[in-house]
């Protein structure tokens, strides 16, 4: 799966364990034989180096401070959507459930929000110009709200607190006409528990869930997971 991650102390850990554990040479004993020379304590910080790296990896979702707000992905099989579950108030929104609405300004400053979408599907979008696999889908969600305007569909496109003038450059460049949203605090990610870039929500005419995706998207995949979400 190709994403942008905010968590980049991972590599460092490992890195480090390789270095410890590399950096020794065999040591001449007492008795003139060569031993491997490894200390114990090589072995000792190597194994907090990668106990510290797992709890990143099980607790690394609570990274902006929000421990009620988990998001956990629910893998699924070929040509079956993935789901997802968001919670909130000690809450488990669930697919099915109707996706928490939000207010954010575009790109002119009118204020835009989900709820303004009711009775049309909507493609929740959250991106950011430096992310490489958000650059790559964006033709293919351009081309999706375009295949679909006859369904009303719209691809909301929630930017993670970046500046009006980049994101405008980053549209125009593109030539994107999508509906781009401004994140600026990024609250809105944080209410999704967006850890990753792209995340892209799939949501019904009625306002409810109906898949999550992590990573970039390609052309098939949104048409899969527009076929249940478009009657």
């Amino acid at each position: 799966m190709v994403y942008c991650s905010h968590n980049s102390l991972l590599p460092a850990f490992f890195m480090e364990f390789l270095i410890m554990t590399e950096q020794w040479e065999p040591t001449e004993g007492t008795d003139g034989k060569k031993g491997n020379g490894r200390s114990p304590l090589i072995f000792l910080g190597g194994a907090v180096l990668l106990g510290l790296a797992a709890a990143l990896l099980i607790f690394g979702s609570g990274q902006f401070g929000q421990k009620e707000s988990v998001l956990q992905q629910i893998p699924a099989g070929a040509g079956e959507t993935t789901k997802a579950q968001i919670v909130v108030e000690n809450r488990v929104l669930t697919i099915g459930d109707a996706a928490h609405n939000f207010h954010l300004k575009d790109l002119n400053g009118s204020v835009v929000s989900l709820a303004d979408f009711q009775g049309q599907p909507v493609v929740v979008n959250f991106w950011a110009t430096w992310c490489g696999p958000c650059r790559l889908e964006m033709p293919a969600l351009q081309a999706a709200q375009d295949a679909y305007q006859e369904d009303g569909l719209v691809v909301l496109a929630v930017n993670d607190q970046e500046s009006n003038s980049d994101v405008t450059a980053f549209v125009e460049e593109l030539d994107l006409r999508l509906t781009t949203v401004l994140d600026q605090d990024g609250i809105v990610s944080r209410l999704y528990n967006v850890f990753n870039f792209p995340t892209t929500y799939f949501v019904d005419a009625d306002g409810v869930i109906t898949a999550v995706h992590r990573g970039l998207l390609t052309t098939e995949q949104i048409d899969e997971y527009l076929a249940v979400t478009i009657p």
